[in-house]
């Protein structure tokens, strides 16, 4: 069974930097097999692909929202993604999720929320101005 865990939200100020990591139990599967990516959630609105990097972790995308300010990666060894979060706005406040898809092929990257069907609980991030 697939158990996904975010951990590293937070509070900060406009400008401000946070990592943000998600550790994944994949049973007898290999972690290194799967994609992963961030989504997020603000109040009211719809949860958006924030970042992906395929299983192979040669490709990742992310939204023209954070480019430049936010990098993913993953440590296959430690079963563990992250989220680098520089420069932070008061948009990017939300509830930020961690997902798992089996990775189809080792380039596979889709940043769509029903494209993944394992899921963590989420960690808040709010940005203040």
């Amino acid at each position: 069974q697939v158990q996904v865990r975010e951990s590293g939200g937070g509070s900060v100020q406009a400008g401000g930097s946070l990592r943000l990591s998600c550790t994944t139990s994949t049973g007898t599967y290999d972690y290194s097999r799967y994609c992963m990516s961030w989504f997020r959630q603000a109040p009211g609105k719809k949860r958006e692909g924030v970042a992906v990097i395929s299983s192979g972790g040669a490709m990742i995308n992310d939204a023209d929202s954070v480019q430049g300010r936010f990098t993913i990666s993953r440590d296959n060894a430690k079963n563990t993604l992250y989220l680098q979060m520089h420069n932070l706005e008061p948009d990017d406040t939300g509830m930020y999720y961690c997902a798992a898809a089996w990775g189809i092929w080792s380039d596979y990257a889709p940043l769509t929320e029903f494209d993944y069907n394992y899921w963590g609980q989420g960690t808040q991030v709010t940005v203040s101005s």
